[in-house]
């Protein structure tokens, strides 16, 4: 392999030389909350090693397939064909599969927390695994640094509809989740000026805000409430009331689920399940409630939620997920690991897990979009 640096020593591009490639058996892995575009990627990793004349394992839902909790499965051009435009994993996922915190139930019904990780690498080497593609979002970056420590040789690919991950300009599932929201917008404008009512719609991105800002933007909301911009509520009722003034009786709010107010904290849901991250969201209902209480004016409140996780793949995130998958290959056969594939237009690069874990990515309350969405009348409460 030819490595062309680019501007920084710590990114790569990724390239090939057919020369260098030896038999390889790899694996993939999905993990974490699913995402359009995931099977995309899993199809350019299986097309790209078995036309390198390499084997393809499929771990199910996550690393549980290694642990004897679920299946191991060969995975070949048959297996994928036909998937790039499916919704879903064909290999599943779970977001409760960390082999260092993985959960085991007692005889008691109650739950503790286990290290299976040494268990993990072993059941790998004894399939004869040379390296895995996992692919996933913080959380499975953090896994895969982990076990990379310990050994594993792992290269990943981003995945989250949340853009949150640093050292790459986007992640697919990203875009399909921005115009999931965005098609619901538009049918949202028709009811609340049919009604004269204020529409508060909630969007998932845990604490980011980039659905909601691009979502928010492209559908010409009134008020856009997301993580890094905490709101004042009287604030969002002085831009209803002003429109209210202005002839235009209804306005849209979209709100990002880990908004919060000045001074307040995240709004969260009930107790999570083991191994599961703290559960984020049910904003839209507060707000719309102090909306009404506030204003007087009729409000009602929607969750976008698991819409935003499903159906077709957009054309964009098909073909970041291709690349992709194709890279993460091309990695491996580079001899790379414990390195993460990234957009960093126009090329795809890899650069250190840990670079990508370094600091999350959140949206820049200076970033052109929010000048943008100011500049146009937008209010983010502040």
């Amino acid at each position: 392999m030819h490595d062309r640096e680019k501007s920084s020593s710590s990114s790569r591009q990724v390239d090939q030389d057919p020369e260098q490639e030896t038999l390889m058996r790899i694996a993939i892995s999905t993990g974490g909350g699913d995402a359009p575009g995931l099977n995309a990627v899993i199809r350019a990793a299986v097309l790209s090693a078995i036309n390198r004349g390499w084997e393809v394992l499929g771990i199910k839902r996550g690393y549980a397939g290694l642990m004897g909790d679920d299946e191991v499965v060969r995975l070949t051009k048959d297996s994928v064909r036909g998937i790039a435009h499916l919704g879903g994993t064909i290999l599943r996922t779970t977001n409760r599969g960390n082999p260092f915190h993985y959960p085991r139930k007692l005889d008691d019904g109650s739950y503790e927390e286990v290290d299976r990780s040494d268990e993990l690498i072993e059941n790998a080497r004894q399939l004869g695994i040379d390296a895995i593609v996992t692919i996933g979002g913080d959380g499975s970056l953090s896994i895969a640094k982990r076990l990379c420590d310990k050994g594993m040789k792992i290269v990943c690919v981003p995945k989250t509809i949340d853009n949150d991950v640093s050292g790459t300009i986007t992640t697919f599932g990203f875009d399909t989740a921005v115009n999931t929201a965005l098609e619901a917008i538009d049918k949202l404008h028709t009811t609340a000026e049919s009604h004269d009512r204020v529409m508060v719609m909630e969007v998932m991105g845990r604490d980011a805000g980039f659905i909601a800002l691009h979502s928010g933007l492209a559908g010409s909301a009134d008020v856009i409430l997301i993580p890094e911009i905490p709101y004042d509520i009287a604030r969002v009722c002085e831009k209803i009331q002003a429109r209210d003034r202005a002839g235009r009786h209804f306005s849209i709010v979209v709100v990002a689920e880990g908004a919060y107010p000045q001074g307040g904290a995240t709004h969260t849901m009930g107790e999570s399940m083991p191994g599961q991250a703290r559960r984020i969201g049910g904003i839209a209902e507060n707000i719309a409630r102090e909306i009404m209480v506030q204003t007087g004016k009729e409000t009602r409140s929607l969750v976008l939620g698991h819409l935003q996780r499903g159906g077709m793949p957009t054309g964009y995130d098909r073909l970041l997920a291709t690349r992709f998958g194709a890279a993460a290959v091309r990695a491996i056969a580079a001899g790379e690991s414990g390195r993460m594939v990234a957009l960093q237009s126009p090329h795809i690069v890899t650069i250190p897990i840990e670079q990508a874990l370094a600091e999350p990515k959140r949206v820049d309350p200076s970033h052109d979009l929010v000048q943008t969405a100011r500049e146009t009348g937008i209010s983010f409460g502040d």
